[in-house]
């Protein structure tokens, strides 16, 4: 079994801080951290002075059917359509697999 972890770097449109930035965030870990077979999310904050990407949201998943069911699960599909694309101004996401 291959576990994978899946991690999105990204810069909200919101002003650092704010009380939208921090519902984004208070948000998204409600509605994605709920979906089965979400294991260990974790929100971070960027601090290094290289990157303008403010955030990262990170998960892993058991296998690929796991990652794909969370891909096509509801709650993800309609937090990406009503919240991510709306507010978050500019990302990169990364799959992991060790080696």
């Amino acid at each position: 079994m291959t576990r994978i972890q899946h991690t999105v770097s990204f810069r909200l449109v919101h002003a650092p801080d704010s009380v939208e930035e921090r519902l984004f965030l208070d948000d998204a870990r409600a509605a994605l951290a709920s979906i089965p077979g979400v294991e260990d999310f974790r929100i971070s904050a960027q601090i290094s002075a290289k990157s303008d990407l403010a955030f990262q949201f990170s998960m892993e998943f058991a296998d690929q059917a796991a990652y794909t069911a969370y891909d096509q699960h509801p709650t993800h599909v309609s937090f990406v359509a009503e919240r991510w694309t709306s507010e978050v101004e500019a990302f990169q996401e990364y799959d992991y697999v060790a080696l």
